[in-house]
């Protein structure tokens, strides 16, 4: 994850077609109700540029970036943890985190 200092103002998520990672997680914030603005790095072939400097060079996605802040292939969870710590204003109203299913737990008793 790179970081900045900027206030972040909007959710940049960039994908491609055909990316089932990036389909994932778009339907996913979905269901969360976090809004972004998206960007189809074959439509916008100059918004590749910026995955490229979020992903050590690659066209990586999803990317998802926040006031400066490069995400590579977040989880739905690690983009809310990061969104309720440093802009909860980004949160809909009401949000509440998703929970970990069945493995999630199991993988988080074993690595405490």
């Amino acid at each position: 994850m790179s970081t900045d200092t900027q206030t972040p103002n909007q959710i940049d998520l960039y994908w491609r077609p055909g990316c089932g990672f990036c389909s994932s997680l778009r339907g996913q914030l979905d269901k969360l109700g976090i809004e972004r603005v998206e960007h189809n790095i074959w439509d916008e072939p100059q918004k590749a540029s910026v995955v490229r400097e979020h992903a050590n060079g690659n066209e990586t996605v999803p990317t998802v970036v926040i006031g400066g802040v490069g995400m590579v292939n977040p989880s739905p969870g690690e983009l809310a943890a990061h969104l309720a710590e440093h802009a909860p204003h980004l949160l809909p109203d009401g949000f509440e985190a998703p929970q970990p299913g069945a493995v999630g737990r199991a993988i988080g008793k074993i690595f405490r």
